[in-house]
C-alpha cells in the first residue's frame, strides 16, 4: 500500500519548477501582448492626438502618463528581488477588456476603447508580473482613467457653472479696483470691448488636471493630513487661478482692446494657469523642510 506525501508549494523544488513553467509559457504571453498592442494601436494614436491637440483638451494627459510610468517603475524596482510569477486570473480582466474594445469598433466612440485599454493593463500585469507586483502598481495604473477625454455631454453643466463663477468673480474684482464693467450671464463688457467667458475660459481643463495631479501627488505623501489637504485644495486652487487668468484678460481688453485676444496672450494665459496651479500642488505634497531638519537633529 503506497503512502502519499503532501506536496509543499513553498519548497525550493516546487518553486523552481513553477518558475521554469512560467518562463516556458512567457513566449505565448508575449505573443498575446504583441497582438494586443497592434489591436490597441489606433487607440494609442487617438489618445496621443487628444493629449497634444490643445492645452484646453486633456493637455495634462502626457504629464500624468509620465508620472504613472515613473511610479510603476519605482514600485517594480522595490520588488526586483521577488521570484518570477504569473497569475492566470489576468485573463478574467483581459478578456472583458478586449470584448469592450470589440464593442467600440462597432460604435466608433474611441472613448470606450480607451477605457478598455486602461482596464486591460492590470490583466497584463497579473499575467506578466504576478499578484504581488500588480497590487503595488494597481493605483498608478487606475489613475490613467483620468487622462481619458470626457465627452462634452457629461461636462457641459460643469462648464456652465465654472463660466458663471469666473464671470461674477471677475466682475466683482474689476469693480473693486475701479474698472467700469457690466456683466450679463457669461459676458463681460468693459471699455475696450466685450469678453465672452466661453468653455475654453471656464477653467475645466485646469480643474481636471489639478485634481488628477493632486491624486497622484497624494500617492507620494506619507502624511494623511497632507493627502487630505491636496485633495481638498485642488479644485478651489484651479478655480482661483482661472479667475485670475480671466481677470488679466479682461484688463488687457480694457487697456488695449479686443485685438489683444488675437495675439498669443490667450494661449499664454492658459499655460500660466497650469504653470501656477500644478507646482503649488507638488509643493504642498512635499515633506516640510523643518520636519526633515528636526529628524536629522534627533539623529
Amino acid at each position: 500500500m503506497s503512502r502519499k506525501y503532501p506536496i509543499r508549494m513553498n519548497s525550493p523544488t516546487v518553486q523552481n519548477t513553477l518558475a521554469t513553467q512560467i518562463k516556458q509559457s512567457h513566449w505565448r504571453l508575449w505573443l498575446l501582448a504583441i497582438q494586443c498592442i497592434v489591436l490597441f494601436a489606433p487607440t494609442f494614436l487617438w489618445l496621443w492626438q487628444r493629449w497634444t491637440m490643445s492645452v484646453w483638451q486633456n493637455g495634462h494627459g502626457i504629464l500624468v502618463a509620465g508620472l504613472v510610468i515613473y511610479l510603476v517603475r519605482g514600485e517594480l524596482l522595490k520588488m526586483k528581488s521577488l521570484p518570477i510569477e504569473s497569475n492566470g486570473w489576468g485573463f478574467a480582466i483581459l478578456i472583458p477588456a478586449l470584448m469592450m474594445h470589440m464593442l467600440d469598433t462597432g460604435i466608433h466612440s474611441q472613448l470606450l476603447s480607451g477605457i478598455a485599454l486602461v482596464f486591460a493593463l492590470p490583466g497584463f500585469s497579473l499575467l506578466f508580473l504576478g499578484t504581488v507586483r500588480t497590487k503595488a502598481i494597481l493605483f498608478p495604473l487606475s489613475t490613467l482613467l483620468l487622462t481619458l477625454p470626457i465627452p462634452l455631454v457629461f461636462t457641459e453643466s460643469i462648464h456652465l457653472v465654472l463660466r458663471h463663477i469666473a464671470t461674477k468673480s471677475v466682475a466683482f474684482l474689476l469693480k473693486l479696483i475701479g474698472v467700469p464693467v457690466f456683466s450679463n450671464g457669461t459676458l463681460l463688457e468693459v471699455e475696450g470691448g466685450s469678453l465672452m467667458v466661453a468653455d475654453a475660459c471656464s477653467g475645466f481643463a485646469t480643474l481636471y488636471a489639478a485634481m488628477t495631479v493632486a491624486i497622484l501627488t497624494a500617492y507620494f505623501c506619507t502624511s494623511v493630513s497632507r493627502r487630505i489637504l491636496l485633495i481638498l485644495i485642488a479644485a478651489p486652487l484651479a478655480v482661483a487661478v482661472n479667475i485670475v487668468r480671466v481677470l488679466v484678460l479682461a484688463l488687457l481688453v480694457n487697456w488695449f482692446g479686443l485685438d489683444i485676444l488675437a495675439t498669443s496672450a490667450h494661449e499664454i494665459s492658459g499655460l500660466l494657469t497650469f504653470m501656477i496651479a500644478l507646482p503649488i500642488i507638488f509643493y504642498l505634497g512635499q515633506e516640510p523642510i523643518v520636519q526633515l531638519d528636526r529628524v536629522e537633529l534627533e539623529k
